[in-house]
């Protein structure tokens, strides 16, 4: 595994960390999060998930996708089932590294650790995601009264209070 310095996520080639590497040098930055992506089409892209757009529907069950590869992803499972099959419980998965993340489950392997704490986690995008919101010191302002959250999640749900919307029933 080679682990990238910058960001701890880790590949299974040097190629790959080198082209990964040359993204985070890019001038395509997000002026949101600052991702760095390689071309303005995958800035525009990425941009959706702080917008919420998900132009991609689903016409069997209605779901949407935010980029066309995870709806081509999703759709698979209305195609071709779900051939990988777990040995060890009854879970079933369209691709097979969906099948390898999973068997993690039961083996309790966790490859993936922090470089600032000991924690470690069985994906890259735990990993990522606990970077970003126990190390990171970007903060999400209440726009209503200044206050500062980790995430945009709990900033969301504690707008509600001033909003007095309850959308969940």
């Amino acid at each position: 595994m080679y682990s990238c310095t910058h960001c701890e996520k880790c590949f299974a080639t040097k190629d790959y960390l080198s082209s990964h590497m040359n993204v985070l040098s890019s001038k395509y930055k997000c002026t949101e999060c600052g991702k760095s992506c390689q071309n303005n089409q995958t800035l525009t892209r990425h941009k959706r998930v702080h917008s919420g757009e998900k132009p991609f529907e689903c016409t069997v069950c209605s779901k949407r996708f935010a980029d066309s590869s995870a709806f081509v992803r999703h759709s698979r499972i209305h195609s071709e089932g779900k051939p990988f099959k777990c040995s060890d419980c009854d879970k079933a998965f369209s691709e097979s590294g969906s099948l390898t993340a999973h068997m993690r489950v039961h083996t309790g392997d966790k490859p993936y650790k922090c470089s600032l704490c000991d924690k470690s986690f069985s994906d890259s995008s735990n990993l990522q995601k606990h970077r970003h919101h126990v190390h990171s010191n970007r903060r999400h302002e209440c726009r209503f009264c200044g206050k500062m959250f980790r995430t945009s999640r709990q900033l969301k749900q504690y707008v509600y209070t001033h909003t007095g919307a309850k959308p969940y029933s």
